[in-house]
């Protein structure tokens, strides 16, 4: 039976970072993969309705990042959208039955993930935790990216 592998990321979903640890690993041995991408409210909405909102742009940035993930592992990878807060995301999933947890964070001057000290937090479920963190390189392409899609 193939190791199932649990990997939490949302603005480094599709980065390349992640998509050659994701491809790793899957060379390593037997693996299937599941993308959890916290919600990402924004503003005010982080304080009056977490539960709900940043819903819509986690689930939009799932769709992209799924076939990227699946070229990189070499089979299908399945995913969803998780609370808002990541480690209660994560929590929340752990009942699937993953063996090891791979986090794909910005980077550390950057993460909210990281301030938080979420790969130490994970590391208490006790489950093999891998950290990607997305290098400069990556970021000014991502960004570059982003920019362009945002309509004039």
């Amino acid at each position: 039976m193939p190791d199932r592998i649990l990997v939490v990321a949302n603005r480094t979903a599709v980065d390349e970072p992640l998509l050659e640890a994701v491809a790793e690993r899957a060379q390593a041995g037997a693996a299937s993969f599941h993308l959890l991408v916290p919600a990402t409210p924004r503003g005010l909405h982080r304080v009056v309705d977490p539960e709900v909102s940043g819903r819509e742009e986690a689930e939009a940035q799932m769709r992209r990042a799924l076939p990227e993930l699946s070229e990189a592992a070499g089979s299908e990878v399945t995913g969803e959208v998780g609370d808002a807060d990541p480690l209660a995301a994560i929590h929340d999933v752990l009942f699937q039955g993953f063996d090891e947890v791979m986090i794909s964070t910005l980077p550390r001057r950057l993460s909210r993930w990281l301030k938080l000290g979420l790969t130490d937090k994970v590391r208490g479920f006790g489950l093999p935790v891998t950290h990607v963190q997305r290098d400069r390189q990556t970021a000014r392409r991502s960004r570059r990216r982003e920019l362009e899609q945002v309509p004039a």
